[in-house]
């Protein structure tokens, strides 16, 4: 039996982040774990966006007859978040990149628990700079105020800004508590020293080419000119992307020697205009020539898109690393990201691996680090809860349950322990332990992802393979979440009665 589920678009509208569940059987569904994928969008033969499904997850049924054996194994290393949360922190100080996962894109302890982690390693080690899962000209603004370079008095007076569905992932409290602690961490240091918040993704195309001949109109006027003729090659589609993808899919002339022409004449000039104009701040010439890579990045994203398969996906997570790579060499300091758990975690340690997938935290231990141990990677889990997430795509956002998860799943041998909260350490690196210290731990198991569209009647199919001491170097694991507190929900105008909780 073969059949698949997907959603089509007549009126589409780009998927910015990939986290939505749409199940894609292929096979018997009597077998003990059936494929299904994560979406994005691609372009049929008759030149409609249709969602797809990209990252390999699994439909779990566990075989595991025996899991008291890696529940005795978690329990010999496991310790208590609040317990082993300093020793954490020392663990992973000595990496040139720290990358922090969640589970979903809607739950409050992840958030609070990457915001905590985040101010330890700034305050206390050499850290230099926080990137996220967002879009560069939005983050960019959060930078300008964390920094101090904006009129701004508080966080969520930028991050009330955020228009790109899904807003939540960045205008809710939690994210604000943050980033008004940074800004006030940030005001005792001299400019140069202060901590930015980046945006590593390759959405925003057209907002980044904006951006880029907004600055060409101070940097270089006669470039801002060439530049805004370049991109007029995208006129014809609008402020769509999408329907630019479409076009190329229908007819393949597309945008990419206009788009890679203004990143080389830029970089030639800034780099020239820099040189002439060293007391003027860097990071404003960094920033013009970012927002041209974007808008060379999302242009390969979108043609991708429209061939369908896995280079989009592939071609995303090579722009975070390429964008990863330019901040730690603009800050000479190490780096903290914060992303999906299927972003950060190393893509080799699960079925991803087997569609031909990669993501940010394989690149950062094979590229973008000299050694992998140069690579500390965080990864977050619960058993159940609530969460934040829309019923499809451009809904409005809910607080959803999150059930129990599948029997012999990660999260379901995590809470066998009957210890509600705790995290457990690996050997640094991707496959360094030997089988005696991995033992039970390195099975292979289903790992919950939660994206921003979810339906928790389809729980089966939110599950990634995983290896898990090899995705990760440290895993924390809350048994039982809540969702995240966005400002644009009912009630949400208001900080919530635990607000502050503390960074």
């Amino acid at each position: 039996m073969r059949f698949r589920i997907t959603q089509r678009f007549d009126s589409p509208v780009w998927l910015p982040h990939f986290w939505s569940i749409n199940v894609a059987f292929v096979g018997d569904l009597s077998a003990n774990a059936t494929d299904a994928r994560k979406d994005q969008f691609e372009i049929d033969s008759r030149g409609t966006t249709v969602r797809v499904n990209h990252v390999t997850t699994r439909r779990f049924e566990t075989t595991d007859t025996n899991p008291s054996r890696v529940v005795e194994a978690i329990a010999e290393r496991a310790t208590s978040i609040e317990d082993g949360f300093d020793a954490l922190v020392d663990s992973i100080a000595d990496a040139d990149v720290v990358l922090l996962g969640e589970a979903s894109h809607g739950t409050s302890e992840y958030y609070r628990l990457r915001a905590r982690l985040t101010a330890r390693l700034l305050e206390d080690h050499d850290f230099a700079f926080v990137a996220v899962e967002g879009d560069w000209t939005d983050c960019y603004d959060v930078t300008e105020y964390v920094t101090g370079r904006a009129d701004a008095t508080a966080a969520s007076d930028i991050l009330d800004g955020f228009e790109r569905w899904p807003t939540w992932m960045w205008a809710n409290w939690e994210v604000a508590e943050f980033l008004d602690w940074l800004a006030k961490y940030n005001a005792g240091r001299a400019i140069g020293d202060r901590m930015g918040f980046y945006g590593l993704d390759v959405y925003g195309l057209y907002e980044s080419m904006a951006a880029v001949i907004d600055a060409l109109e101070d940097l270089d006027p006669e470039l801002a000119d060439r530049a805004r003729d370049a991109y007029h090659c995208f006129e014809p589609y609008g402020a769509d992307a999408s329907e630019y993808a479409r076009s190329i899919r229908l007819i393949p002339e597309d945008c990419e020697d206009e788009v890679i022409d203004v990143l080389q004449t830029l970089r030639e000039d800034v780099a020239e205009f820099h040189a002439d104009h060293d007391g003027d701040d860097p990071l404003a010439f960094f920033a013009a020539e970012q927002n041209a890579l974007v808008a060379k990045n999302a242009e390969s994203f979108y043609r991708a898109m429209a061939r369908g398969g896995a280079d989009s996906w592939n071609v995303r997570d090579r722009h975070m690393s390429r964008t990863l790579e330019r901040l730690l060499e603009f800050h000479d300091g190490q780096g903290i990201v914060w992303a999906h758990n299927t972003h950060v975690g190393d893509a080799r340690a699960t079925s991803m691996h087997d569609r031909g997938q990669l993501n940010l935290g394989q690149l950062a231990r094979e590229e973008v680090c000299d050694d992998d141990s140069d690579v500390a990677i965080v990864g977050f889990g619960s058993h159940r809860g609530t969460v934040i997430a829309g019923t499809e795509w451009g809904a409005e956002m809910e607080r959803m349950r999150v059930p129990e998860a599948r029997a012999g799943s990660v999260e379901d041998v995590f809470h066998r322990l009957d210890r509600e909260d705790v995290l457990l350490e690996f050997a640094r690196g991707y496959a360094t332990a030997d089988e005696s210290e991995r033992g039970p731990l390195a099975d292979p198991r289903g790992h919950r992802a939660i994206g921003v569209v979810y339906d928790p009647n389809y729980e089966g199919s939110n599950y990634v393979q995983t290896v898990l001491p090899d995705r990760y170097d440290a895993f924390v694991h809350v048994d039982e979440t809540t969702a995240l507190h966005p400002f644009n929900i009912q009630g949400g105008e208001r900080p919530p009665e635990t607000y502050p909780w503390g960074v």
